[in-house]
Parts: C-alpha cells; structure tokens; sequence
C-alpha cells in the first residue's frame, strides 16, 4: 500500500485559504492568488514538488476546493480547473449532498462521497491500489485527516508573508508528531516535509 501523503501551500502564518471564498476569489479577496506563483509564475524553480503533487493514482478533497458553491450541487459546474484537470486520476470529494460522477478529460473523474473522510479515503486506497493517495486540500480537510493521523507525509509550500487571519494547517489538531523529512527554498518559497515516525 502507498503512502498517504498531502501538500498545501501557506503563508508564513499557516494560513492556506481566506474565509470569504467566491467565484471571483478562490482563495478567499485578501489571500488572492499569492499562495501560488511559484507554482504558476516560477514553476521551473520547484518542478520536482509539482510533480510529486502529481505523483499519486488518487485524490481526496472537500467540496469548498472543488468549487464555490454551497448548499446544492450547480450541475454546470466542473470544478475550477477546465475540462482536463491536472489530476489524471480519480478524484473524491467530500461532500454532504450525492451527485453523480463526474467524468472529465485526461481521465480524471470526481466521485462525490457523503459518508466521511473514512470512507473517502478508503475507496481512494482502492482506487490507487499500491501507488500513494493524497489528499489534496483544502485546508479543512488536510485538518480533518491530521486530526485523524491518517497522513503519513506532510508538504508545506511555504511563501513568504504572512496573512493574519484564515484557514490555517493544524487549527484543531490535537498533538501531533512528525519527523522531518526535507526542505528546500527558492527565493519563493520554501518546500518542508515531514512523516510520521
């Protein structure tokens, strides 16, 4: 069996998204999108960290990182990356309303999954069978799986700023510990991981 492993980008104060997200902001008006240039505007200094967000046969995240929408299902919306997102695997979402799968280009296909983080990580173990399973984000998730210590290794992009207030890695995670693994900076961030012992 693989490796359950996550990765998030954050802000020196361990904020990883706003609050107040939208259509029109993501990542909530005053994180924006400054959590990820260097994965978008300086990709060449960190592309061994891309691809190991890539690297695994199957994904976990909740509903607020699979679009902006809350209460019921817009069934015209696919999720934020277009019609091939970069996971080229299945995808399962947390949610608590059904929807049916959802099949995209590249082979990537969201399940939506109501019963729990147990279960969503249970059929994504299926799904990837002996490759890793990550869990994806957003920030409420990674917290949930924490809290749960079902993470065997951690990766934090962190960029260098703080935001003040937000969502951050770790609220309402009782003790917790990690070896560290690695880290690495460019001049825009800085790559940290950890496993559990």
């Amino acid at each position: 069996m693989g490796l359950v492993t996550a990765d998030m980008a954050v802000s020196l104060d361990l904020v990883g998204a706003g609050r107040d997200q939208s259509l029109e902001h993501p990542f909530g008006p005053h994180v924006g999108h400054r959590l990820h240039t260097w994965m978008f505007e300086h990709e060449d200094e960190s592309a061994d960290e891309l691809a190991a967000i890539l690297h695994a046969r199957a994904y976990v995240m909740g509903r607020h990182m699979f679009g902006p929408d809350r209460g019921d299902w817009d069934p015209e919306w696919q999720g934020w990356w277009g019609p091939e997102p970069p996971y080229h695997a299945p995808v399962f979402v947390l949610c608590s309303r059904p929807r049916e799968p959802l099949v995209m280009e590249g082979g990537t296909t969201f399940h939506f999954v109501t019963d729990g983080i147990d279960a969503a990580l249970e059929r994504a173990r299926e799904a990837a069978g002996d490759a890793d399973v990550s869990i994806a984000g957003g920030v409420s998730t990674l917290n949930a799986y924490l809290a749960a210590d079902l993470v065997d290794e951690l990766r934090l992009h962190v960029v260098p700023f703080t935001v003040g207030e937000g969502l951050r890695v770790f609220d309402g995670v009782p003790h917790l510990t990690m070896v560290p693994v690695s880290s690495r900076t460019t001049p825009h961030v800085t790559h940290l991981t950890w496993r559990r012992p």
